[in-house]
Parts: C-alpha cells; sequence; structure tokens
C-alpha cells in the first residue's frame, strides 16, 4: 500500500495527510495540548515525524490518518509499530477546538475496525502517558484494559490492550 486508505465515517473522514497538514501539526505540538507526548524540536523533526507517519504506509502497510470534519483537519489517529515500539499501537490527537466532541472516539473505531478486519495484527495497543487521563479515558470507552506487563519503549507510559473483535 502506498499510502493511506481513505474511509468515511458517519461525521469524519480519515484520508492520507498532506503537506498542507504540517502547520496544523506545528501548531499542535507549540500547544499546550502536546504536553504528554515527545515534541518535535523544530520544524525539520516535526518533518522526520510527519514522514514517517506517511511513508510508513509504504514500508509497513500502517500509519497515520488525517481527520477532517465538514472539510477541517482536527486531528489524527494512527496504527504504527516503528522499531522502538515492542507491538502494534493505535494512536490518536485531537487539535484544539475539537475535543470533547467525539470525533477520537468514531475516528479510532474505524480504524480499530479497518485494522482488525484489514491488517490482521498479532495485537494492538496504545502508550498513553500516566498523566493523559483523557486519552486513557478514551482507551477505556474503545474497550482497552490497562496491561501492566507489556513491554514498553517509555517508563512514563501505561499501555492499554485492544481486544481483538469476537
Amino acid at each position: 500500500m502506498t499510502k493511506a486508505p481513505t474511509i468515511i465515517g458517519k461525521r469524519i473522514r480519515l484520508r492520507a495527510h498532506d503537506m498542507k497538514d504540517m502547520d496544523a501539526f506545528w501548531d499542535f505540538y507549540q500547544s499546550p495540548r502536546a504536553s504528554h507526548m515527545d515534541v518535535p524540536k523544530n520544524r525539520t523533526h516535526l518533518w522526520y515525524g510527519f514522514a514517517a507517519e506517511v511513508g510508513s504506509w509504504m514500508l509497513s502497510g500502517i500509519g497515520g490518518w488525517a481527520i477532517e470534519k465538514d472539510g477541517a483537519l482536527v486531528g489524527q489517529v494512527a496504527v504504527t509499530q516503528p522499531p522502538h515500539f515492542p507491538e502494534t499501537e493505535i494512536g490518536w490527537i485531537l487539535f484544539d477546538g475539537f475535543e470533547g466532541l467525539g470525533l477520537a472516539n468514531e475516528a479510532a473505531q474505524l480504524a480499530l475496525e479497518y485494522t482488525w478486519t484489514e491488517l490482521h495484527p498479532k495485537s494492538l495497543v496504545s502508550y498513553i502517558d500516566c498523566k493523559s487521563t483523557r486519552s486513557i479515558a478514551l482507551a477505556k470507552r474503545l474497550g482497552a484494559v490497562e496491561d501492566p506487563t507489556a513491554a514498553r519503549y517509555d517508563d512514563a507510559d501505561v499501555v492499554y490492550r485492544h481486544p481483538r473483535p469476537q
């Protein structure tokens, strides 16, 4: 696969990233909303991370999706496993002004369905900073359960394991 597939939800659309998305990501990483994340030091580092989300589709068949609502970029949901991740992860971010509307939940549900039915990962987890209470709450709403025995790549993270659908 060379790019993220487009997935249409009830209120949102998951699509491949494009260059115009980068400015919104830079703004996000400069805000307090990114306090629980590894933040790029400069626009060059942003480019490396952004290019990894896009290029991961070509290299491994998984990666990031832009979340759009009514044509506006509102965040990202991604299924990734870079070399330093012990397991395949689903993660999400929402930009300022779009939290609390159920958009991350809808995006994650769409990504989970696609991942389980099309990609068939061995396992699927979310690595979440232990202080990111909203992301932990979303993981729980998605049916994930904390797995304290799971390997982590960052000691500040908790691992939430997403159950395989029956």
